[in-house]
C-alpha cells in the first residue's frame, strides 16, 4: 500500500466554483433606488416636489446626467411630472397607469408566441368571468341603465362593422367598471387592447355579429337580474367562440380586406 494514502497530496481539492462577476449598475438606477423608497413612504406624497436636480446630486454625490435620467425613467413611470422651471412633481398612482406601463412590453412579447397568446386568452376567460360575476352581484339600478344605454348604442350599430366594434368593447368595458374594481377594469381595457391588435380572422360567418349581439342581451339580462350563475355561463360561451378568432402575428393573417370579428 502507498504511503501517500490519506496524505495532503492524494485528496482531491475541490473544484472552486465558477464565480460571476459583480454587474456594474448604472448610476441613474442607483438613484432611482434610492428616491423609489422615499416616495413609497410618503416622504415625497402625491403633489410634492422631488428635491431639486443640483440638490440631489449634493445629496447621492452624483453628476447632473445620472440624475436627470433617473427623473426621467421616473416620469415614464407614471411617477413624477417634470415641468421645465418647477422641478419633478409626485403623481398619483392607479392601477389604470401601472397597465399601461407593461403594455407596450406585453404587446411586444405576445407578437412572438403563440403559446403566450393562448395563456392570455385563458386568462382573459377566467378573469372576465369573476369580473361579470361581479357585476351581477353589485350591479345598482344606475348602472343597470346605463349598461342599457350602451347595449342599446350597440344594437343600433349592427349595420356598420366598426361601430359594432367599438360598442362591443364599450359594453366590455361597462361591465368591467360595473364591478366596482379598479383592478379589473385596468386589466380589462388592456386585455381587450392586446387580443384587437391579434384579431386576424376576418372573415364573418353570416348572422355573427347577430350571435355576438344576442350573447350581450343575455349578459345583460343576467346582470339586471342579479344572477351571476347565469351571467357566467354566458360569458364562458361568449369568450370560447371569440378565442377562435384570435391568432399570433407569426402566423399569416388573413385577407386583410375582410371585415374584423367582433370580441
Amino acid at each position: 500500500m502507498s504511503d501517500d494514502y490519506g496524505s495532503p497530496m492524494s485528496i482531491r481539492q475541490p473544484t472552486p466554483a465558477a464565480v460571476s462577476p459583480i454587474a456594474r449598475r448604472k448610476l441613474s438606477h442607483e438613484v432611482i433606488d434610492r428616491l423609489l423608497p422615499r416616495i413609497r413612504s410618503g416622504e415625497f406624497p402625491v403633489g410634492a416636489l422631488l428635491p431639486s436636480e443640483r440638490d440631489l446630486m449634493s445629496e447621492l454625490q452624483v453628476g447632473r446626467p445620472a440624475v436627470r435620467e433617473a427623473l426621467q425613467s421616473l416620469e415614464r413611470m407614471g411617477l413624477v411630472s417634470i415641468v421645465h422651471g418647477e422641478g419633478a412633481r409626485v403623481l398619483p398612482l392607479s392601477a389604470d397607469k401601472v397597465m399601461r406601463q407593461i403594455s407596450d412590453a406585453a404587446m411586444h412579447l405576445l407578437s412572438g408566441s403563440s403559446d403566450l397568446l393562448e395563456h392570455l386568452k385563458e386568462a382573459r376567460l377566467q378573469f372576465e368571468v369573476a369580473m361579470i360575476r361581479a357585476a351581477a352581484e353589485r350591479a345598482t339600478p344606475a348602472q343597470i341603465e346605463r349598461l342599457r344605454q350602451v347595449l342599446e348604442a350597440h344594437k343600433a350599430s349592427l349595420s356598420d362593422p366598426q361601430a359594432f366594434l367599438a360598442t362591443d368593447l364599450a359594453f366590455h368595458r361597462e361591465i368591467a367598471t360595473i364591478s366596482g374594481n379598479a383592478i379589473y377594469m385596468a386589466v380589462s381595457q388592456v386585455m381587450l387592447e392586446w387580443l384587437e391588435h391579434f384579431h386576424r380572422e376576418a372573415v364573418r360567418a353570416p348572422g355573427a355579429e347577430r350571435t355576438t349581439l344576442n350573447e350581450h342581451v343575455k349578459m345583460f339580462h343576467c346582470i339586471a337580474t342579479h344572477d351571476p350563475e347565469g351571467a357566467q355561463a354566458v360569458m364562458v360561451t361568449h369568450l370560447r367562440r371569440a378565442n377562435r378568432h384570435y391568432r399570433a402575428s407569426s402566423a399569416p393573417p388573413v385577407a386583410a380586406k375582410k371585415k374584423r370579428k367582433s370580441t
